[in-house]
């Protein structure tokens, strides 16, 4: 109990302590204070210097981002107050004893357990996800058909059914195996999974996305990439670099470098291609490659599993005080009944919404590492690294209605990544190569 104390305490103080760790240069304070100030200058959700919208496409970007925030909140609440709704009224156990029902076989009960939870699951969510994607059809961010949107939400579920309904029995076997210690083994296994799941990712994606390799449309950029590749010491030969057809569901933009080990590879959207130079590119694919070069996927896979361990045992002890004390009206006796998954799945939900600004956090501060080291790499690459960055923020941001300058709560609490305008100011401020000033991570 100590431990998971201490490993909690860490857990919260680890977006904090490693900012401590990699300081601020003097060229990256400089470039921090000028995004505030200019940030602090506008009104809120108002273009400025560095980010601003025609007064057509700021107004589509303020309705956005309003609706954005508010389905954010609203998802997060409905997905707590479902569950109880569902656990309170009996569904729950009604589809537990279904599943029991079918067949003695505890594999064929899980499974179906499963496949009747996720169907219900699908169909409670169905009214905030069809807004949700008519919403980025209405302002043109999807050109995706609801036939095919309807389609890869059938293999996401598809997917979920047939490799979740494997951990499913796993953790069940482990609950019952070990029904005091259980969080702490489902941890360990859930480690070599974990990797499991990065390795494959590229592989997953070419169930819901076309791609073809980049050398065949572009060997220009290729051979442009490859400069960015040596100049970060990655390992990613031109046989691994692909282009994405996003234009067939998408009208943003976006490269990026996935999977590890024999898996990893480079991802150009052809609508990054299509709406950005080369040197704008390079900027993105440099803020990919930085996440890769320093080490950002190894620190956020620690990262990642610490935060699991500590939902685990939550998960383990909210499971006991809840079927204490509502187990009989829900119709769950124990943590090895079917029905507790849902039981589990509202302990994370609930803890989901203290560790958010944690993970958002954590998360930000890495993507402005990448930032600065993407804006590092180009240099000497391209003619102007601060106006190649500022650019190609100001195209991200115009292309999918980012909000200018959104509210600085807003941004701390449900933002992955620093406001496009914060990006874009900063970018356009920061100038290591300046005398009396210091690249980050490419000494002079």
């Amino acid at each position: 109990m100590r431990l998971l104390r201490s490993l909690f305490v860490l857990f919260l103080l680890l977006p904090v302590a490693l900012p401590a760790r990699a300081s601020e240069t003097p060229a990256e304070h400089a470039a921090n204070v000028y995004a505030q100030q200019e940030l602090d200058a506008a009104p809120l959700h108002e273009d400025i210097p560095d980010y601003s919208l025609s007064p057509e496409d700021l107004a589509k970007a303020q309705h956005l981002s309003t609706i954005r925030v508010t389905l954010h909140f609203v998802d997060e609440a409905w997905g707590i107050i479902s569950l109880v709704l569902l656990l309170w009224f009996g569904v729950i156990a009604w589809i537990r004893d279904r599943a029991v029902a079918v067949s003695s076989n505890k594999w064929v009960q899980g499974y179906v357990f499963l496949l009747y939870y996720s169907v219900l699951g699908f169909l409670t969510n169905l009214p905030l996800n069809l807004y949700a994607q008519h919403l980025e059809i209405k302002y043109g961010l999807s050109v995706q058909s609801w036939t095919s949107w309807l389609g890869d939400q059938g293999k996401a579920e598809g997917l979920l059914w047939a490799f979740g309904g494997l951990l499913l029995m796993l953790l069940f076997w482990i609950i019952r195996k070990f029904p005091r210690r259980w969080w702490l083994v489902f941890w360990f296994i859930s480690i070599p999974l974990a990797l499991l799941i990065t390795f494959a990712v590229p592989y997953i994606g070419h169930l819901f996305n076309h791609y073809e390799p980049l050398q065949q449309s572009d060997p220009a950029l290729v051979a442009q990439l490859e400069e960015v590749v040596r100049k970060g010491h990655m390992d990613i030969p031109p046989e691994r670099m692909y282009l994405m057809k996003a234009s067939e569901k998408v009208t943003t933009l976006n490269a990026d470098v996935e999977g590890f080990g024999s898996s990893k590879r480079v991802v150009v959207w052809d609508t990054t291609i299509a709406k950005m130079t080369p040197d704008e590119i390079l900027l993105v694919f440099g803020h990919e490659s930085g996440h890769y070069v320093l080490h950002h996927i190894e620190i956020g896979f620690v990262f990642t599993l610490l935060g699991l361990l500590i939902t685990f045992y939550l998960g383990y002890l909210f499971i006991q005080w809840a079927l204490a004390r509502f187990g009989a009206r829900w119709g769950v006796p124990a943590q090895t009944d079917w029905a507790a998954l849902s039981v589990l799945l509202l302990a994370f939900s609930l803890f989901g919404l203290v560790s958010e600004p944690i993970e958002n956090s954590f998360s930000r501060m890495h993507e402005h590492a990448a930032d600065v080291f993407g804006q590092e790499v180009i240099h000497g690459l391209v003619a102007n690294p601060q106006e190649s960055a500022q650019r190609a923020f100001d195209i991200l941001g115009k292309v999918s209605f980012a909000d200018p300058n959104p509210s600085q709560f807003y941004e701390f609490w449900t933002y992955s990544h620093p406001a496009i305008g914060r990006r874009a100011a900063f970018a356009h401020a920061y100038d290591p190569w300046t005398p009396g000033m210091e690249p980050k991570y490419f000494k002079k």
